[in-house]
């Protein structure tokens, strides 16, 4: 049997038991102070963005409004202008950090569309290279990361900095 250690799964895990869930886990992490533990590595006038904590690839963000909205025609043009501005920047941090073949940005938006967090928007951007769905993912339904979240809130927090 192979094990594929998930240390950060259990925090999650055990605030679920607990029932210590937030009602929005964005708006929850940009009321609070402490970006490293919540993981915004970036924080604007309108937008922030976050790693996402089970990501799809090393580099998973998602672009999120500070406003609790779950729509796209309840934000503002400064909103969404600043929300493509960071997509921008990110697609220049992933080229500059992780130089990947392509970027994947995407919303989705209810639940029919698979939002997993149904009434805050949020844009997903990630970088993607060729042969990055390898046996695991269409075999075991695994994911393998090659870094810490740490470690990229590190690089992606530095690069968006600058």
């Amino acid at each position: 049997m192979d094990y594929l250690w998930t240390p950060w799964r259990y925090a999650y895990m055990a605030q679920v038991m607990a029932g210590k869930q937030p009602d929005c886990i964005f708006c929850d992490a940009a009321a609070r102070k402490d970006d490293e533990n919540t993981l915004i590595v970036y924080r604007g006038a309108k937008i922030f963005v976050i790693l996402n904590r089970f990501p799809y690839t090393s580099g998973h963000v998602m672009i999120v409004p500070y406003a609790h909205v779950a729509e796209l025609n309840l934000c503002d043009g400064d909103t969404l202008g600043e929300m493509m501005h960071l997509a921008q920047r990110m697609e220049k941090a992933f080229q500059t950090n992780y130089k990947p073949d392509g970027m994947n940005l995407g919303m989705n938006l209810g639940r029919a569309a698979g939002a997993g967090v149904v009434g805050h928007l949020h844009l997903h951007a990630l970088p993607r290279w060729f042969g990055d769905s390898n046996f695991m993912t269409v075999t075991a339904e695994t994911r393998v990361h090659p870094e810490d979240l740490s470690v990229t809130y590190q690089r992606l927090r530095k690069a968006l900095a600058a």
